[in-house]
């Protein structure tokens, strides 16, 4: 540990605070979306985009770029946050979220964001995607990792662990699984509707390099992320989040799943949000 600059570390945090403000502004002008679990990935995509991944925000389509799918895609707006403030579009396409004809809509789409790496939104499939971009990588031999982010809830779904297995098979090291572990989903609580917990003991029944992480510490994520693009094995980061953080009334409260925040509430966000 220790290997990044405390400078590092502050511009980064800042910059998550400023993608945080973002997400909350798209929301609530849009009036809907998800702002709880695109909180709680904020720090770790702010990491990836700002200092990890090798991407160029004038050719987003750079050939050995590294690759990221928001697997839990309903939680685009931390993805778009990031792709306006990293330069791959105007922030005045933040106001559009969710409109007719907007490059953002309610789910990624590769076909109309620039930055955008995969489709997603039904949840189970981004790592089977991101299996299929590494192996591309490797049959191509270009020198580029793919990560993939993927919710706890999500983590229910069986095909998850069919790519699990076929990750390790098909030695895949350059495949990068992060796990945005807030503990909730839509419904409720994940250990109530159906327990993901020991998510470590899993991935590493199946042949993965696991790491268990802060995902709100900086310095932890970005040790991690080095830690798992330089692995010979796939390799998944068990990031523990709070769902909404960064927001006090919307931290660990399912309701902000997928809930637009009025006027005051906004209000109240933006000045916990603030510098």
């Amino acid at each position: 540990m220790g290997s990044y600059s405390p400078e590092t570390i502050k511009r980064l945090e800042s910059t998550a605070k400023q993608v945080r403000r973002d997400i909350i502004h798209m929301i609530a002008t849009a009036n809907a979306g998800h702002p709880g679990g695109s909180l709680s990935a904020t720090d770790i995509v702010t990491a990836l985009y700002f200092e990890i991944m090798k991407v160029d925000p004038k050719n987003p389509k750079m050939e050995d770029r590294d690759r990221f799918i928001l697997s839990k895609g309903h939680t685009c707006p931390v993805l778009y946050a990031a792709l306006a403030e990293k330069g791959y579009y105007p922030m005045k396409e933040l106001d559009t979220l969710r409109r007719m004809h907007s490059i953002l809509q309610g789910h990624p789409d590769m076909k109309k964001t620039p930055g955008v790496d995969m489709t997603s939104g039904a949840l189970g499939t981004g790592l089977s995607v991101g299996i299929g971009m590494a192996l591309a990588a490797k049959q191509k031999k270009l020198d580029y990792s793919v990560f993939v982010m993927l919710g706890d809830g999500e983590i229910q779904e069986g095909t998850i662990w069919e790519a699990a297995m076929a990750a390790n098979h098909h030695k895949v090291n350059n495949l990068v699984a992060i796990i945005d572990d807030n503990g909730l989903q839509v419904d409720g609580y994940t250990r109530d509707i159906m327990d993901p917990s020991s998510i470590d003991a899993k991935f590493e029944a199946f042949g993965w390099d696991v790491k268990n992480i802060d995902g709100h510490n900086m310095e932890e994520i970005l040790e991690a992320l080095s830690w798992a693009k330089s692995n010979n094995k796939p390799s998944v980061i068990i990031a523990k989040t709070i769902k909404g953080k960064g927001v006090s009334f919307m931290e660990d409260v399912c309701v902000w799943h997928g809930l637009a925040p009025d006027a005051e509430q906004t209000k109240q966000a933006m000045a916990e949000l603030a510098d």
